[in-house]
């Protein structure tokens, strides 16, 4: 294990290899009905990072999984299982992040990308998302690697975002669901270019599917702009604004196939809310 602090204040760790052997990852029967990962195109094959010798595209943690991009340093999506009747309460001790050692440094943005700015290393699985189970405290751990975050103005990170992921599991706890989540950044060719390398994104999305009471399927689409907080990294405080979309839009966004979920979108069966601006948890549409 190697282990450094930067001037940030940041502790910043690799672990060897051989840790990760037992992480079980995202498990797509874990609802009723299965729900497999998202597919990416032919045309972004090359993009995707692969674990060291290997041609596997999956890095497994706990509860949770996440594929990376080599050009954007950033995961092309997370997927992650949450047991709403199994849910543990850790509070967040210290900010240790990680390298996942099975794939090349090179494709993971670290911590130089966020020394002396208003950028948060935003969790793209919620830290207590995966937190359930045997090992809910390797799940909370596992969250901290560079590979599950993406550069997010700290605003929308801890205001709009954390909004929306509290729904979502207070529901799960509530109702005893089981929540599976997708989540993950929009790569734009436009996006900024911060420091001579780093692309930053200005918009990210959710897809949530859940088996309401009734055992029907449910699968909502949620994108969140940080547009108008960035402008050259001189930020400008605008509006927050998060929307409930129609996977299909999600689709042509990412240019990810969410399958068979969009038939499971109550937003697509409505032809007069194409897109619906989230005001508060009771705006939402599941």
């Amino acid at each position: 294990m190697d282990s450094n602090t930067f001037n940030n204040g940041v502790k910043v760790i690799e672990l060897d290899s051989d840790t990760y052997e037992n992480r079980n990852g995202y498990d797509p029967t874990f609802l009723e009905k299965e729900v497999p990962r998202p597919s990416i195109p032919d045309a972004l094959i090359d993009d995707i990072v692969k674990l060291k010798n290997s041609n596997n595209e999956e890095l497994k943690y706990t509860n949770f999984s996440v594929v990376m991009s080599k050009s954007r340093g950033l995961a092309f999506y997370t997927a992650v299982n949450i047991d709403g009747s199994k849910l543990e309460t850790l509070e967040r001790n210290n900010d240790a992040w990680y390298y996942d050692p099975r794939i090349e440094k090179e494709f993971q943005y670290g911590p130089e990308l966020y020394f002396n700015n208003d950028l948060d290393r935003g969790h793209l699985v919620r830290r207590l998302d995966p937190v359930w189970g045997a090992n809910f405290k390797e799940a909370n751990e596992d969250t901290f690697h560079f590979s599950n975050c993406s550069p997010q103005h700290k605003n929308l990170n801890q205001r709009t975002w954390l909004g929306l992921e509290d729904h979502i599991l207070r529901n799960a706890e509530v109702h005893d669901l089981k929540v599976n989540v997708f989540t993950g950044p929009v790569f734009n060719e436009n996006d900024l270019i911060y420091r001579g390398k780093y692309l930053v994104p200005s918009e990210f999305w959710k897809v949530v599917t859940i088996i309401k009471n009734d055992g029907s399927m449910s699968s909502t689409a949620y994108l969140q702009t940080q547009k108008q907080l960035i402008v050259d990294l001189k930020f400008v405080f605008g509006e927050y604004k998060t929307y409930q979309v129609k996977i299909t839009k999600i689709e042509s966004l990412t240019r990810l196939d969410f399958g068979n979920l969009r038939d499971f979108d109550p937003i697509s069966k409505n032809k007069s809310l194409p897109i619906k601006i989230i005001n508060d948890e009771n705006d939402i549409i599941l």
